[in-house]
């Protein structure tokens, strides 16, 4: 069972113990921020976050200023560089010098320990009452949740991601439709392999590329109705995929298309990292795993020959027995933490979600993804014309870090490619199909001490199964033998911490 899930976020939470205890000391002594809090006046608010770029933006950027105007606060940005954000964070965490607002860029140890101690607000009970906090997605929500409780604003990220990348070219070649069911999709594998899609009159195309990276085959599953990783059956109690027929009937149908010849024969061994290659170089017609990989595979083809235009297209999901289902990703990115021990009062923590509340807007969505208009960008019709000048840019460079996208993103595009708009009508529509993972927001202490030996057991089994190595009754042995190495000490924890939930 490939766990990429929040319980496999906080493999190591039992080792931040020690960090916990600097914490709590910490927060007791309930020291004032640095340079956080509010003023008499204009609100202050001192805001911590990562910078992936040189050089962070000058005090007097006018991208910033601009971002003081409009919201009526004066932001104290506490830059700290992307490769030493973590230890920086965790630095700040046992200093108990908090600042008001912390950029978090993912559900770590040291944050959960920090959540649970009282570190952060759990907001929750108040984001009902802001605008645009208030659309929150449900599904993302819960995710990026801690025990099921929200201690941060997600910064969104395409929830529907995932799609098939196709040749459109090969399939006029050969008079075919787009494929939209799992029938289709095997006809068009086994057509792309030995119907010559290339007209070169040699026998050298196949169907589906996949490499060693398991999102590809775990994405597959969920057309045939497996549980996007656990999945409720008809007591209410989880049970992982790997346990449901739906899952058997996908690693039959993969066993197939592999003995068939329909996918690439050293998939097992390929780098993840030389899977668009085949693609790219006419070989494969084929490739499942995030959408915008279309837009990328369409781009190398034009590098090789700019007159191949036309080549590449990306759809939805194949429909299957339980009809158009998608896996998600966890739709977000970091979140934006707001600190007790600096943001005292519930009085002020309505003022910091005003602020936050109020980046999301779109005129401050469009100023710190897009800056000020003849400075950073010049519109050209419905888009934009971002300028190269560097000394421009660095006003604005790193200021998207704060930006949530909720409930979605109202930034400035520059012109799409005809395959970028597809790619973004796919995500779009595949935010109505996904299937959550009810265990994404729960903190299994099984999962944190065995996960990876566990998750290597099922996947390695998989593996074997579709190459023929074993057959059905091996494939069971593997799911006996995850049991007994602690899998049913992990189903058994993750349902006791799933009923607390409800």
């Amino acid at each position: 069972m490939g766990q990429k899930t929040g319980l496999k976020k906080v493999a190591l939470v039992i080792c931040a113990s020690m960090l916990l205890g600097t914490i709590l000391a910490a927060c007791s002594t309930d020291k004032p921020a640095e340079g956080g809090g509010s003023a008499e006046g204009k609100e202050q608010l001192t805001i911590m976050l990562p910078n992936f770029e040189a050089e962070n933006p000058p005090e007097n950027s006018p991208v910033v200023q601009k971002l003081e105007e409009l919201t009526g606060v004066d932001v104290n940005l506490q830059w700290v560089p992307s490769s030493s954000y973590d230890d920086k964070f965790n630095i700040t965490l046992a200093s108990g010098k908090l600042p008001d607002i912390m950029v978090v860029l993912g559900k770590t140890p040291s944050f959960i320990n920090a959540a649970r101690t009282g570190a952060f607000w759990e907001l929750g009970p108040y984001l009902k009452d802001y605008p645009n906090l208030s659309q929150m997605n449900e599904i993302i929500t819960n995710n990026a949740s801690i025990d099921g409780k929200t201690y941060g604003i997600y910064r969104a990220r395409p929830l529907g991601r995932n799609g098939v990348t196709i040749r459109k070219d090969w399939l006029e070649n050969l008079g075919l439709k787009e494929p939209k069911t799992i029938d289709e999709f095997y006809n068009v594998l086994k057509a792309f392999t030995h119907d010559d899609p290339d007209g070169n009159g040699k026998d050298d195309t196949y169907g589906l590329v996949a490499s060693k990276f398991t999102g590809p085959w775990d994405n597959m599953q969920i057309w045939f109705g497996a549980p996007n990783k656990w999945g409720e059956d008809e007591s209410g109690k989880l049970v992982p995929a790997h346990e449901t027929q739906e899952y058997m009937d996908a690693l039959n149908f993969f066993r197939k298309i592999y003995s068939e010849g329909l996918v690439n024969k050293d998939f097992a061994v390929m780098d993840a990292t030389k899977l668009s290659d085949p693609f790219v170089n006419g070989q494969a017609g084929v490739m499942v795993d995030v959408a915008d990989n279309a837009q990328r595979m369409d781009q190398k083809i034009l590098e090789k020959d700019p007159a191949a235009t036309g080549r590449v297209d990306v759809l939805q999901a194949m429909e299957g027995p339980k009809g158009l289902r998608d896996m998600p990703t966890s739709g977000y990115n970091g979140l934006i933490a707001v600190s007790k021990s600096s943001v005292k009062t519930e009085e002020d923590l309505k003022k910091v979600l005003t602020f936050l509340d109020k980046l999301n807007d779109q005129e401050l969505q469009a100023l710190l993804s897009n800056g000020l208009e003849g400075q950073q960008y010049e519109k050209k019709g419905d888009y934009i014309v971002p300028t190269t000048d560097k000394l421009k840019l660095r006003d604005l460079q790193g200021l998207n870090q704060i930006l949530m996208f909720v409930p979605e993103d109202r930034a400035f595009r520059i012109e799409p490619t005809p395959v970028r708009e597809k790619v973004i009508e796919v995500q779009k529509a595949n935010e109505e199909i996904v299937v959550p993972n009810p265990g994404e927001p729960l903190i299994s202490d099984v999962y944190a001490q065995k996960g990876p030996q566990l998750d290597n057991i099922i996947n390695d089994a998989r593996i074997k199964y579709i190459v023929g190595q074993i057959d059905e009754k091996g494939f069971q042995d593997a799911v006996a033998l995850w049991k007994s190495s602690g899998g049913d000490e992990y189903v058994k924890e993750v349902n006791e911490l799933y009923s607390a939930l409800k």
